[in-house]
C-alpha cells in the first residue's frame, strides 16, 4: 500500500499529466490485446495469412473482402464501454488536471469517456473515410456491399478505417504533439503497454518530470530507477487511489 500512497500523493501534486496507454487499457473493456497468449496476433485466421499480414496496407489493397471480414471480426467492438482507466482520466480532468492521453489503441473509448486531449498514435476505427473523395464516415454510418466491403455513398469507392496499417507511416504531427506533452509533463503514467513497439518504446526517454508510474501486468524493461512500478491490473491499482 505504500506505493499506492506514493502514487496517490504524486497525482494530487501534479498539474500536467501524460497518461500513455496501450492495449492493456482496453482489455478491461473486453477488447483483446495483440501480443499476449490470447491476443489477436496469436489467433488463427480462416485464411493462410497471419493477422499481421492482414492488417497491412498491401493486403487491404489486394484483398479488401478478406481484410474487412477480419477487421469487423477482430478490430471493431461496437458494444465495448469505457472502463475505470478511462473514467479515472475524466475524473482527473474534472479536478482541474491538465491531462494528455497518448494511446496506442484504436477503439475510441477515451473519447467515449469524455477524455478531452487524446492523441491516437494508430488512429481510430470509429472514423472512416472514402479512399477516393475522402468523405468522412462514422462507424455507425457505413453501408456495405454484398461482399461486406464498406462503400462510399457519394462515389461507390471503398471506405477505409482511419487507422495506421502495417506499411503505413505514423502521423508525424501526432508524434510531435505526444513528445511535446511528455516533455512538459510533471507526471507520466504508463499503463497496459510492453513498450516494445516504435515509437512508443522511445517516448519514456523524453520524460524528465518528477514522477513516472508504470502499471502493467508483465514486467517491462527498466524505464527509470525511481519509477513507481505496479505489476498488476490497471483497474486494481486505480481503484485503490482516492482522489
Amino acid at each position: 500500500m505504500e506505493k499506492i500512497s506514493m502514487l496517490e500523493k504524486a497525482i494530487k501534486k501534479s498539474e500536467k499529466i501524460v497518461f500513455f496507454g496501450g492495449a492493456g487499457v482496453s482489455t478491461e473493456s473486453g477488447i483483446p490485446d495483440f501480443r499476449s497468449a490470447d491476443g489477436i496476433f496469436m489467433q488463427e485466421t480462416s485464411i493462410e495469412h497471419s493477422p499481421e499480414e492482414i492488417i497491412s496496407i498491401d493486403f487491404f489493397n489486394k484483398y479488401p473482402k478478406q481484410y474487412f471480414k477480419f477487421h469487423f471480426d477482430k478490430l471493431v467492438y461496437p458494444h465495448a464501454k469505457p472502463n475505470i482507466a478511462h473514467r479515472f482520466i475524466t475524473k482527473l480532468e474534472q479536478q482541474g488536471k491538465d491531462v494528455t492521453v497518448v494511446t496506442q489503441n484504436i477503439d475510441g473509448l477515451h473519447q467515449s469517456a469524455g477524455n478531452s486531449k487524446v492523441l491516437e498514435l494508430h488512429g481510430n476505427v470509429q472514423t472512416n473515410y472514402c479512399t477516393h473523395c475522402k468523405k468522412v464516415y462514422q462507424l455507425e454510418d457505413i453501408s456495405m456491399d454484398k461482399d461486406g466491403i464498406p462503400r462510399c455513398l457519394h462515389d461507390g469507392h471503398i471506405i477505409r478505417p482511419d487507422i495506421v496499417m502495417y506499411g503505413e507511416a505514423l502521423n508525424s504531427s501526432v508524434i510531435t504533439e505526444a513528445i511535446t506533452a511528455i516533455q512538459n509533463a510533471d507526471m507520466m503514467i504508463i499503463a497496459g503497454t510492453s513498450l516494445v513497439v516504435y515509437p512508443a518504446s522511445t517516448f519514456v526517454d523524453f520524460f524528465n518530470g518528477e514522477t513516472l508510474a508504470v502499471i502493467n501486468k508483465t514486467s517491462l524493461r527498466t524505464v527509470r530507477s525511481d519509477a513507481l512500478i505496479f505489476e498488476d491490473y490497471i483497474g486494481e491499482v486505480l481503484n485503490a487511489i482516492k482522489l
